[in-house]
């Protein structure tokens, strides 16, 4: 499967050190060097806003999804490629589903989880095939890994069903693993 565009999932905010900020702008830069295009919840705030700033910097086309609950919180960012607005989360996600060839996990909390964890069960039950990498970016993501690991040491997973989440401890990596 050839990528053209990579759906990122990630905080809304930026985190409290200044590593995930980083790996979000070098994410966004990457994603343009390889000649992706972006698809993103559509904030301009957060890990959200500067993965979609380096892009948009790089060349790359931006499109953003925002529920229209989030509409009038003032944090949709109006330089993208296209925004759309789509009524609930779930289409949000749905939407952001069909617009991506891959998917890419940076830091982040609940809504990130659960895009993560949604996308990955999808790819479970075999409702898509496309690549998920979450970004370890500064170990954050080393609790629910090991959690991952846990569950299949529990009988809850099944090791090959583990291996569905890839790991990156990058975002060139992450990017590398896509483009070969």
């Amino acid at each position: 499967m050839s990528v053209k565009r990579v759906a990122v999932y990630c905080g809304s905010t930026s985190g409290a050190d200044p590593v995930f900020l980083a790996d979000a702008k070098a994410l966004g830069s990457a994603i343009a060097e390889a000649g992706f295009g972006l698809v993103y919840g559509g904030a301009s705030v957060g890990l959200m806003g500067a993965v979609a700033d380096a892009a948009l910097a790089g060349g790359a086309e931006v499109i953003g999804v925002l529920p229209e609950i989030l509409s009038g919180s003032e944090i949709a960012h109006r330089g993208l490629t296209r925004l759309e607005m789509v009524p609930t989360m779930h289409e949000r996600k749905a939407r952001m589903v069909k617009l991506a060839d891959a998917f890419l996990v940076l830091p982040g909390g609940y809504g990130t989880l659960d895009e993560m964890m949604e996308i990955v069960t999808w790819k479970q039950l075999r409702l898509h095939t496309k690549p998920c990498v979450l970004i370890n970016t500064a170990g954050y993501w080393d609790p629910l890994l090991a959690f991952l690991d846990d569950a299949v040491d529990a009988g809850f997973l099944k090791a090959g069903n583990r291996r569905l989440l890839e790991v990156a401890a990058s975002p060139s990596e992450a990017i590398d693993r896509l483009s070969s």
